[in-house]
């Protein structure tokens, strides 16, 4: 087994060959299906450093008793120098010690890598990541920054591990959303006009819309004022629908969200993607009229059961099928995102990944079905749900500013906590768990404060690595450290530590999960804090000692992996590290 910055997919590839070997004995069956085979840490850390099923797994299919399967492959491993011991556990578990040697090679492989420590090897695989694509109707809120911090983090963790993403926003600018939204907008260019009027019943109240009625006014003077609606609401509409978009890009962008890319609703009705998606689905066989049963809570006396154009998404696992046109003729609201999945389709890519608001729920099925209908089985969706969003100070219901109307914006939640702050803080819960945002909590300099928390490890580490190269030690020598005399448990303590990262990552990015990130860099923060706090008792755990200064280097390479673990995991998740605490 050779130095590697993943220990544990070193240990998968011993077994693997272990297993050869037994098949070339004819201790095995030759071909044995060996995916189910995996190495991971005990649950018990005092079983050992890893623990395999691999004996479990395959017993059956070899036709053996996993123990006596065990029992083979144990002492295979064992002959490797870098497995100290190797113990059958339970019904066939096999327990692994490793030699430090393994640890600190991970050590001397984050040093080599840097930035990329962890980085996986480009797949040849595109992944489109949809998030926030928010109605363009008013500046974004809370809930949205979530969905956008979620988004843009479980981008940044694909493509850490090797794929190449595209990160995109829907833009919702058909239907009667925008056309409120024009009517709004030109209530506030009545109102720049020093016109008193009053605003009508289920236009939008926020003040955001102010500036948009007086720049309307600098670009059309007055000529808009007294036409009718027919004439006005087109032009006003695209006005209106780019100043929101530019004001949305701006939060975003406070945020540190970038979109390489924006879809018009508009644009795809426009080109005909509609009739060409529902096209390519009738060719399939999958358009029909018909007539659904009443939904489950309705009955005949309050249902109309009526003749519809149907998507036959049952075929594809969903409850039931959808109605693609109304029965006025025109498209439901289902036919458009029909038409823009379709284009994502055509697109080639290997992955799609919507991430929608907790209140989509009920939509999932329905765009699984027909993803999977038109790329023919061949391109997976994976819908992720962001839960709702309560904010709190002290432990109270906080609420901010209303220039919104009657919510709380994104803009506000960065202007007050700095979007490194709101980042991490919303990725310390798991997407669809509902998130407390405590603002007094967020800004405290404590372990209950996550980011801080994480953040002070990584300045820490860079306050000793400043206070060797004042003593004469910079990265080269740093480099060329020995590390075999790190033999004190608190310093093998911390090498397990960073020798998780790579394998965190694939984990994370495989279940599309980067709250695994934030956790883990929290838990690597906690090993370090303990390790500096143990080194005030200790003289062995302290990175510069009087009376050994040769060995100096190789501590501080403990402090650069700590931090270049943490940098690469806040670099996924948008956060910048900090270098020394103001």
């Amino acid at each position: 087994m050779t130095e590697t910055a993943n220990p544990f997919a070193a240990v998968a590839a011993l077994i693997d060959g272990a297993l050869d070997a037994l098949a070339a004995e004819g201790a095995l069956p030759p071909g044995l299906d060996r995916r189910a085979v995996t190495v991971e840490p005990p649950r018990d850390p005092a079983h050992g450093d890893m623990a395999t099923n691999a004996a479990m797994a395959l017993a059956k299919p070899a036709g053996t008793n996993p123990r006596a399967l065990a029992g083979l492959l144990a002492p295979k491993l064992a002959e490797d120098a870098r497995i100290t011991a190797a113990e059958v556990a339970g019904p066939g578990f096999i327990n692994l010690r490793l030699s430090p040697s393994v640890w600190l090679g991970s050590i001397s492989a984050a040093l080599a890598a840097g930035p990329d420590f962890g980085r996986g090897a480009p797949n040849g695989r595109r992944v489109n990541v949809e998030y926030v694509s928010a109605n363009p109707t008013g500046p974004l809120h809370v809930g949205h920054a979530r969905g956008a911090i979620f988004g843009d983090a479980l981008a940044g963790l694909l493509e850490f591990a090797g794929w190449e993403v595209t990160r995109e926003y829907y833009i919702n600018d058909a239907g009667a959303q925008v056309d409120v939204l024009a009517r709004s907008a030109h209530f506030r260019y009545q109102e720049a006009h020093g016109r008193a009027v009053e605003i009508a019943p289920g236009l939008y109240p926020g003040d955001y819309l102010a500036p948009v009625g007086v720049a309307m006014k600098a670009v059309f003077g007055d000529t808009l004022l007294d036409r009718p609606e027919a004439e006005w609401l087109p032009v006003v509409r695209e006005f209106a629908i780019t100043a929101m978009m530019g004001m949305i890009r701006e939060d975003l962008a406070a945020l540190g969200v970038t979109m390489d890319r924006f879809q018009s609703e508009a644009a795809l009705a426009a080109e005909g993607k509609v009739e060409a998606a529902l096209a390519r689905l009738s060719e399939q066989g999958l358009i029909y009229q018909g007539v659904l049963e009443p939904p489950k809570g309705k009955t005949p006396e309050d249902w109309e059961p009526r003749e519809q154009t149907l998507f036959r998404s049952t075929a594809y696992g969903d409850d039931v099928d959808r109605p693609v046109k109304k029965s006025d003729g025109g498209w439901t609201y289902f036919a458009p995102d029909i038409a823009y999945h379709f284009d994502k389709v055509s697109r080639g890519y290997d992955l799609l990944i919507d991430v929608f608001g907790a209140d989509h729920g009920g939509y999932v099925s329905r765009m699984k079905a027909v993803v999977a209908a038109l790329s023919e089985r061949k391109t997976p969706l994976d819908v992720k749900l962001v839960q709702l969003v309560k904010l709190f100070r002290n432990g109270e219901p906080f609420k901010m500013s209303k220039r919104a109307g009657d919510f709380v914006t994104l803009r506000d939640l960065v202007d007050q906590v700095g979007p490194d702050v709101a980042r991490f803080t919303m990725l310390m819960r798991k997407n669809d768990a509902p998130l407390d945002f405590d603002f007094a909590k967020a800004m405290e300099q404590s372990k209950d404060n996550p980011v801080w928390y994480v953040q002070y490890a990584n300045a820490r580490a860079h306050s000793v690595l400043r206070s060797g190269a004042e003593a004469g030690i910079g990265d080269a020598e740093i480099g060329a450290a020995d590390l075999s005399a790190l033999t004190h448990e608190g310093w093998i303590e911390i090498a397990k530590k960073v020798a998780e990262w790579p394998r965190l990552m694939e984990m994370a990015a495989e279940s599309h999960e980067p709250h695994r990130v934030a956790f883990y860099l929290y838990d690597l923060a906690g090993a370090f804090h303990a390790l500096w706090n143990r080194a005030r008792e200790e003289d062995a755990l302290r990175f510069l000692q009087a009376g050994d200064e040769a060995g100096a280097p190789a501590r501080l390479a403990m402090a650069k992996a700590v931090s270049v673990a943490i940098s690469a995991g806040l670099g996924i998740l948008g956060v910048t590290p900090a270098t020394e605490m103001r």
